[in-house]
């Protein structure tokens, strides 16, 4: 069992600074908690953010700093139970399930869509491979379905008539779609429903035991009211594809787990770890940076300037040119490996180096820039390994 400490830090409307200590602090707790406290507490008074839960994990040792509130009517404070939405870092557990799939036989990513949905046999969705929907190599599918597309009968009707904008393979296109459609297919091929097959396979399995999709009647009051740009209360509404691309509801201590599982620092399923370290592989190159299935990686010492184009709006919504690298490159330590998550009210930052056994997840009820996400991680993740 790893040890887990755990600091809340009180940032009240105001953003005037109180702190208070759970439990007894040890030195080390206390120099982790300045760190984190000198780019957190300044990052939610500039994009006044209710609250945030960091969590970090380092050497086999794990950090939760919670601060301010769940929400701005009830004033109660984020703990370890508040449950934030995570958006699209959502997609790289989907991309993890898909590639526990492929471990077990159940499916392999070189495979065409179609073997699965062989109503798709003769589209070009259908002849798209499974590892363009896991790297958002597909060549033009949208950002997000339709409006008008609700059902799965609308669903096969839309994949059927798509046609790509570019080559398959030459253009990185972000996509909901793919990675919902790739989730979808695993959960086919494992014959389970999407969200029991994610909570058993994945969360059980990691002791992710406040991870979900679907939150419990028993949890609901720990859900943690998002806010817009504009400070307007919201939380993400269901639709199709969403549980597979971007449902997930967690908290800093169980992302830290999966933080740990991807650093392959977890006791865990043999063929699990595997699925795990395989979805490092990197398949294509961006001129920022390695995508791999759903994650993204760059060289370490990480350049932030490369950090910042890799998770820019153009990476987001624009189709950026691709090499495919070949053979894949094997999974790598000496790397950093990342993942941004935003929804109307939530923003979310994982990132990881394996190497240096360091890793940084940042929860947040606001949707706030990317581009602050990455330099606070950037900056606490620094001088947490300096420390080592």
């Amino acid at each position: 069992m790893k040890k887990l400490w755990s600091v809340t830090t009180s940032v009240g409307l105001a953003l005037s600074l109180s702190t208070l200590a759970v439990g007894a602090a040890t030195g080390e707790q206390e120099e982790i908690k300045k760190i984190v406290d000198a780019s957190i507490i300044p990052l939610m008074k500039k994009s006044r953010i209710a609250g945030m839960a960091v969590g970090i994990s380092t050497k086999g040792k794990h950090y939760v700093f919670n601060y301010g509130v769940v929400s701005v009517s009830t004033k109660k404070p984020v703990s370890d139970n508040s449950l934030f939405e995570i958006g699209s870092v959502s997609k790289t557990m989907t991309g993890t399930l898909a590639s526990y799939a492929q471990v077990t036989g159940k499916l392999s990513f070189s495979d065409k869509t179609s073997k699965y949905l062989p109503e798709l046999k003769g589209t070009r969705f259908g002849d798209l491979s499974l590892l363009n929907l896991a790297t958002h190599t597909s060549g033009g599918l949208p950002l997000q379905l339709p409006q008008s597309v609700t059902s799965n009968v609308e669903l096969m009707q839309f994949l059927k008539l798509w046609k790509p904008k570019r080559k398959p393979g030459t253009v990185r296109n972000y996509a909901n779609p793919g990675i919902g459609m790739l989730g979808f297919i695993t959960a086919k091929c494992m014959n389970q429903k999407f969200e029991d097959l994610m909570q058993t396979t994945l969360f059980s399995a990691l002791g992710m035991s406040n991870s979900y999709i679907k939150i419990p009647a028993a949890e609901v009051s720990n859900y943690v009211q998002g806010y817009t740009e504009s400070d307007a209360p919201v939380r993400m509404t269901s639709g199709l594809l969403s549980s597979e691309a971007y449902g997930v509801k967690t908290t800093a201590s169980d992302m830290i787990r999966f933080i740990d599982a991807n650093m392959n620092d977890a006791k865990t399923d043999d063929k699990l770890q595997r699925a795990i370290l395989d979805t490092h592989t990197g398949y294509f190159k961006t001129k920022a940076m390695t995508q791999d299935v759903i994650w993204e990686q760059y060289p370490v010492p990480v350049q932030q300037n490369l950090l910042l184009d890799g998770n820019s709006k153009s990476m987001i919504y624009d189709a950026n040119a691709v090499t495919q690298v070949i053979p894949p490159e094997k999974p790598r330590s000496d790397v950093w490996i990342n993942k941004t998550g935003s929804t109307a009210g939530f923003g979310t930052y994982v990132a990881f180096v394996p190497k240096d056994q360091t890793g940084i997840v940042l929860l947040a009820n606001k949707a706030y820039p990317i581009s602050q996400r990455l330099i606070a991680a950037q900056e606490i993740l620094k001088q947490v390994a300096a420390r080592n």
